[in-house]
């Protein structure tokens, strides 16, 4: 059976650095080995005898090697693994994390060697990979090793296609963790347009809010079955879905978002709360993809 790693993506940023601490301890967590990688295009072959010019594989080997080696510091019990791969960062990445437990980046890398993991690079990863990819800053929580009290794993949902596969993914990660699991689903009335301009909505808002907080529930539900230890806070609140997750992910060990998988590249395909929550928040974010 194919031994299933925790991939964390490595540019010789701090970010990206942090992110490979992180990715650590999530491996030590689920019992899975972490390999360390680093992507560009100008790299020799594995087997290559010598550095040509300009070739980046003996530096990338040494800066991997060093993270390595802090990593087995904190976790000796943890298996490390270093890898290089000479390809395009998006196209490798993706690659390389297909059949993995996850993926983990840097959320902010400004450089590193060859600028690698730049904000572009990163969102577009996470917008094509088929594992769970998660965004890490460097200045946002690392998560903590014990079971004690932490702060809540925080899921955003949409109350009419919840996505299972995203709602597994937190509620594993909050059984994890010890944490408890916050489930939030932010919406706004569809406004009403009249001759003088945008009315307010003509709606039951109080209604409308027991009706997606009922069907919220109700989702909830089947994963609790699985979970039973996990205690679960609903949040419907208005405002709409960016800014109900990013007032709700204050203090949180971890944010998971849904990507749903398309079988084409064309257009956007992270969606626009999506693209907020990765580019504002101050707490590790997971894309998940679901069909």
């Amino acid at each position: 059976m194919t031994t299933r790693h925790v991939l964390a993506g490595l540019d010789g940023s701090p970010q990206s650095e942090t992110a490979a601490m992180w990715a650590a301890a999530e491996a030590q967590r689920l019992g899975a080995p972490l390999r360390l990688l680093h992507v560009w295009p100008w790299l020799n072959g594995e087997n290559a005898d010598r550095a040509e010019p300009g070739d980046l594989r003996p530096a990338a080997l040494d800066a991997l090697a060093r993270v390595a080696d802090r990593i087995r510091l904190a976790h000796p019990e943890l298996s490390v693994e270093t890898a290089v791969r000479p390809d395009d960062p998006v196209d490798g990445l993706v690659a390389e994390a297909r059949g993995q437990e996850m993926l983990v980046l840097g959320s902010r890398g400004l450089g590193g060697f060859a600028g690698l993991l730049v904000g572009s690079v990163s969102l577009a990863v996470a917008a094509r990979a088929t594992v769970p990819t998660v965004l890490v800053r460097e200045a946002g929580p690392l998560p903590r090793a014990s079971t004690a009290a932490v702060g809540d794993v925080v899921v955003g949902m949409d109350s009419g296609e919840p996505g299972e596969a995203v709602l597994e993914f937190a509620f594993a990660e909050a059984e994890r963790r010890g944490a408890g699991l916050r489930a939030v689903h932010g919406w706004d009335p569809a406004p009403a347009w009249a001759f003088g301009g945008v009315m307010p909505p003509p709606v039951d808002i109080p209604g409308q809010e027991g009706t997606k907080a009922a069907l919220l529930s109700q989702h909830l539900t089947r994963q609790l079955a699985n979970y039973p230890g996990v205690a679960v806070v609903e949040d419907v609140r208005l405002g709409g879905g960016a800014k109900a997750l990013l007032d709700a992910s204050a203090g949180a060990e971890l944010v998971v978002i849904g990507r749903r998988e398309r079988r084409h590249h064309i257009g956007m395909l992270l969606g626009p709360v999506a693209h907020a929550v990765l580019h504002h928040s101050t707490v590790p974010v997971a894309v998940v993809p679901h069909l």
